[in-house]
Order: C-alpha cells, then sequence, then structure tokens
C-alpha cells in the first residue's frame, strides 16, 4: 500500500467506520456498518502505542491479544492477525460487530479521552473478515481423542464456546439446538443488519470442521432429558439461553398486534418473515408500531420494525437516555432511522377496538426518584400526566428469562429465585455432578461476550475433570 502511516500516530482521531445511508438502509436489512477497507485498517492500527501493560487485553473478558493482533494488522499481516486472535478468540468476526467494546477494550484505550480509542472491535471486524473472505483461516489444530463425550445444550454463544475449547482439546463433542438453525441468539435474535447470517453460519461449519456434531430440531428437557444426556456423555453443558419473554403485566397484553420481543425477532430474523410471501411466515404490524424496552433487544425491534415499512416507530422508555442499558451507537442508528423515542415514559394501559385489535396505548409520563437496587434512578409516576399514543402493533421488549422447561425436568438442579441455574462463578459448575451452565440461562440475559467467557471458563472446568483433576 501506498502512504502507509509510520506508527506512532496517535493523534490522528479515531475512525468510526462508514455507515449506509440511514434513509436508504430503513428499506433493507443489509449490515448498516460497512466496515474497514485495508487501507483504512492499516491507518486505525497505527494509532495504537502498543502500551506494555496492555490495559485492551486486560479489560477483555475473552483475553484476545490486542495489541499483537493490532500490529500484525499494521503490518498488513492479516492471516495472522486472525490467528493471533483465534489464540483465545474463534469468533471475531461475531465479536467484532455485537461485543460492547466500549465498555471493555476500547474504554482502556489510553487514547479514549483525547483522541478516541482505538477501533479495536472494527478492526477485529476486518480481521476476520478478510481473512475469511481470502481463506486465510483454518481451523485450529485439535489435540489426540480422549474418548471423552460432550454434550452442549443449544447453540447460542457460550455453547459455541465450551465446544470449541473442549474439541482444541481432544474431547468429542455434540451440540444439541431446538431450533432448526443453529446459532441461537445469534440467528434469531440479532437482525441480518447488525450480523449477517453468512458469518455465523461460517463460525458453526468452522467447529465442524473441527469435528464438533451439531444435531438440530432437539428440545432437550423434552426430546432428551438432562439425566438421559448424563448417561450418554461424560459431562454436560446447558446453554439453552433466556427465551422466556417478561410480560409488562398491563391490562390489555393479550391483544391481537402485541407481542414479545422473543416471537417478533424470531419470525422476522429466523423465519424471514419480512420476506413474506416468498417465505411462509407471514407478520402484522400496521401503520404505527411502538416498542417499550430500552435495552439491544428494544433497538433491535424498533430498526426492524421500521424496515417492515410502517408509518413510524415510537420507543418508550422509563427512564432517560443516560440510563439505557441499550449500546450509544444502536441508539444513535435507531434514531438515524427515523425511530421516535418517548423517554420518562411509561405504558399503563393497552386498548382495543371491537374486534380485539390493538389500537392505542395509555401511557403516564415518568420523573426520576432516588437509586433502586440496580443503582439507576428509580421511575415514578407523575400524576395526572396520562396520554395515549396510536398504536397498531406493540412489541414488549423489557427482558426475557429461561425456558424452565430443563429445570422443571431435571431433578436436583438447583435454581436460583429468577429461574436461572445456579452455578459456581468461577467454574460453572451446577448443584450436579458433571452439569456445567452458563451464559443467559445463568445471567438471565447478558451480551454476547460475557456468555463466551462463561463458555471458556466452564470449558476449562469440565477438561480438569474429564482429565481426572477436578470435580
Amino acid at each position: 500500500m501506498n502512504n502507509k502511516p509510520k506508527k506512532p500516530s496517535p493523534s490522528i482521531k479515531q475512525n468510526l467506520g462508514k455507515h449506509q445511508d440511514p434513509v436508504g438502509r430503513r428499506g433493507n436489512f443489509d449490515e448498516v456498518a460497512m466496515g474497514f477497507g485495508p487501507e483504512e485498517a492499516v491507518a486505525e492500527a497505527a494509532r495504537c502505542l502498543g502500551c506494555k501493560n496492555k490495559p485492551c487485553e486486560l479489560a477483555c473478558p475473552v483475553s484476545v491479544k490486542v495489541p499483537e493482533f493490532v500490529d500484525l494488522v499494521y503490518k498488513e499481516d492479516t492471516g495472522a492477525a486472525a490467528s493471533k486472535i483465534f489464540e483465545t478468540s474463534l469468533f471475531p468476526a461475531i465479536c467484532g460487530r455485537v461485543c460492547p467494546q466500549e465498555a471493555y477494550c476500547e474504554a482502556a484505550c489510553v487514547l479514549k479521552d483525547k483522541f478516541g480509542p482505538v477501533s479495536i472491535g472494527r478492526l477485529e471486524r476486518f480481521t476476520a473478515d478478510y481473512a475469511r473472505k481470502n481463506g486465510l483461516i483454518t481451523p485450529p489444530a485439535c489435540a489426540p481423542d480422549t474418548g471423552k463425550k460432550v454434550a452442549c445444550v443449544g447453540s447460542g454463544p457460550t455453547s459455541l464456546s465450551v465446544a470449541a475449547e473442549l474439541r482444541k482439546l481432544g474431547h468429542a463433542v455434540t451440540v444439541f439446538e431446538a431450533l432448526h438453525e443453529f446459532g441461537g441468539v445469534l440467528s434469531y435474535g440479532i437482525p441480518t443488519f447488525r450480523l449477517p447470517r453468512e458469518v455465523v453460519r461460517f463460525e458453526v461449519d468452522m467447529l465442524r470442521k473441527m469435528g464438533v456434531r451439531f444435531l438440530k430440531n432437539v428440545m432437550v428437557g423434552k426430546s432428551l432429558t438432562i439425566d438421559e444426556l448424563k448417561k450418554d456423555f461424560d459431562v454436560v453443558y446447558i446453554g439453552s439461553g433466556a427465551g422466556l419473554p417478561s410480560p409488562m403485566n398491563t391490562p390489555g397484553e393479550d391483544l391481537v398486534g402485541v407481542y414479545s420481543s422473543n416471537e417478533f425477532l424470531t419470525r422476522v430474523n429466523l423465519m424471514e418473515a419480512f420476506k413474506f410471501p416468498a417465505t411462509d411466515t407471514p407478520y402484522y404490524i400496521g401503520k404505527k408500531v411502538v416498542v417499550v424496552g430500552g435495552g439491544n433487544t428494544a433497538m433491535d425491534s424498533a430498526r426492524c420494525a421500521m424496515r417492515l415499512k410502517p408509518e413510524n416507530v415510537t420507543l418508550l422508555y422509563r427512564r432517560t437516555r443516560a440510563e439505557m442499558p441499550a449500546r450509544g451507537e444502536e441508539v444513535e442508528n435507531a434514531m438515524e432511522e427515523g425511530i421516535k423515542f418517548e423517554f420518562l415514559t411509561a405504558p399503563v394501559a393497552l386498548e382495543g377496538d371491537e374486534k380485539g385489535r390493538l389500537k392505542r396505548v395509555k401511557c403516564i409520563r415518568m420523573a426520576l426518584g432516588e437509586p433502586d437496587a440496580s443503582g439507576r434512578r428509580k421511575p415514578v409516576p407523575q400524576k395526572g400526566s396520562e396520554f395515549y399514543v396510536e398504536a397498531d402493533s406493540l412489541v414488549v421488549a423489557i427482558g426475557a428469562s429461561p425456558n424452565p422447561v430443563i429445570q422443571q425436568t431435571t431433578n436436583g438442579l438447583s435454581v436460583n429465585k429468577w429461574g436461572c441455574i445456579a452455578v459456581d462463578e468461577a467454574t460453572g459448575k451446577t448443584s450436579l455432578d458433571g452439569v456445567y451452565a452458563g451464559g443467559d440461562v445463568v445471567r438471565g440475559g447478558a451480551t454476547v461476550l460475557l456468555a463466551m467467557k462463561d463458555g471458556k471458563a466452564a470449558a476449562m472446568a469440565m477438561h480438569e475433570k474429564l482429565s481426572g483433576k477436578g470435580n
């Protein structure tokens, strides 16, 4: 390349990358963030100071060797950069897109306050995409077979992490998925405009090439129980996610046109309702859509709804923008796409027409009071502030909890008061010998990165047990 910048050049402002035009992208499900080209990647990598104490690496939950891979990008050795990431994470194309780097590696970057951090996430995505498209990725070597068998329940990020780590160590791994597509929340929850499906499928196929066995349409807890799996496998990992939606417990929630975010996103993302009638899954949203919630799932729901071409989409959130748990980038993208935000607003009743279809949402204004158990100021309803928002459909995106089917069919499996499986935080070990768990089925809803962290930690504990060195 010409005009290659000399290191270091930290005073160059952070490159946030190009995006699809906001107006144009509302009409498609193509990826919004367009990613770096090679020259942009090298220029951004040149900003890295290569700090000896590696604060970015220390802040990464899966310990990606950030300064080393970034330096290899700068040196234009992208294949080696990908290999460096793969030493600790097999899913850089996924993490580069959906990991909240601003809360981890980029938050620890010494350039952050003055010039903006190095765009580590975008460099990770570039590295993975370039290596994939140019045939620079080969599955990591696996140790000789140990004769030990591992079952992973669910094919989301935490189970995929377990499968990758234990297969590299020579254990035979089988992944069981309840749905017809692998990837868990990566496939049914995250829209293609944030995470293209070919990226997820590539990562699953790489595990297949390593020898991991994948079985779909198997509902563990129904088709098979954990006790039955224990008879055929030496250890079992439960990574079944949090697929049970949290209701608002608001009058009118049973009206036609009211969706949980789980159903709505599954219809759109996994079953491709947006292509109806070319696909078999219909949808109904009408002209006016309301989404309730303030997390990433609420942003995904609102942005998916906007792409189905209603007249408007309104998001209700009971606190202010400053308290929103969603990534700032996703909130900005939603605003750019024309979604209307009603902050300090909560629904109190859903009203329908004579046919039982949603017609309007009765709302109340809130004010922030004293901090609650989460440390955030508690929203307090303001008497006499009620108002109405017209709506043909509404998506409830206020959280989810684990589906209880495994807990209800597994004797001796301890759970907490929220129905999440109770584990040892360091190892993922459950109350049952040889059974481990992690991700959303334990956390009750978190990030892809933390699910991967759980999987890596549990995999090491499971390996110790399989090797006869641990409990």
